[in-house]
């Protein structure tokens, strides 16, 4: 999953993408709405957490933009301005969520994943192809009843391609997805990641699960 975070407060931005990356998601980071709707012009988001008052732009501006764009991202504000006003303000503008700080963590991360839910039309956090289960909430994998033991990138690789299950995706596309655009990296690590993951897999008695189609990608049928 990947989640942009917009504050001009250094120290929360740095909080939030400590925490959400720990949590496996990808994390990028921008200080104001300016820098925001240039990242966004850029790459795609599962989930922008968004500040209202910023220097240059605002979050309002930005979520002006990102709507009239037709973005395929959900947006969770957090902002200290508490009014009913403020709320319905940004609501209608197209926020998907409103959140006033001070925060719990654990609230932003839920609401976080409830939005991915909602991006990907997923009433429950489980989601499976056959024999095989994944908790998105609990970042967890399991196979024939048996859990699965997976790096954080083996499993992003995993919940990616059963969300986007039927859709083929390209090496670049799943890199996009899985790394950060400012990663040292490059897309062949997925033909990597992509042998490791099958290598599990077949263990657990489901190497059939992901296909490859010469020249396109990769999909769960």
């Amino acid at each position: 999953m990947r989640v942009l975070v917009v504050d001009d407060s250094e120290r929360l931005r740095k909080a939030l993408a400590t925490g959400l990356q720990a949590d496996g998601m990808v994390v990028e980071t921008a200080a104001d709405g300016q820098e925001a709707l240039e990242l966004l012009q850029v790459a795609p988001f599962d989930v922008v957490v968004l500040d209202i008052m910023m220097p240059k732009v605002d979050g309002l501006q930005v979520l002006r933009h990102v709507r009239a764009a037709r973005l395929p991202t959900h947006i969770l504000v957090l902002s200290a301005r508490d009014q009913v006003d403020d709320r319905v303000e940004a609501l209608n503008l197209g926020a998907d969520d409103y959140l006033v700080k001070p925060f719990a963590f654990a609230e932003v991360k839920a609401r976080i994943l409830a939005l991915a839910r909602r991006h990907f039309e997923e009433a429950s956090p489980l989601v499976s192809a056959g024999p095989v289960e994944v908790d998105t909430t609990a970042r967890i994998a399991h196979a024939n009843g048996a859990q699965l033991s997976l790096t954080p990138k083996e499993y992003a690789l995993l919940e990616l391609l059963l969300r986007r299950r039927g859709h083929v995706l390209s090496r670049g596309a799943i890199f996009q997805q899985l790394y950060a655009s400012d990663s040292d990296a490059s897309d062949s690590v997925i033909e990597v990641l992509m042998s490791t993951l099958r290598s599990k897999l077949t263990a657990a008695g489901v190497g059939h699960l992901i296909e490859t189609r010469r020249g396109f990608g990769y999909v769960i049928a």
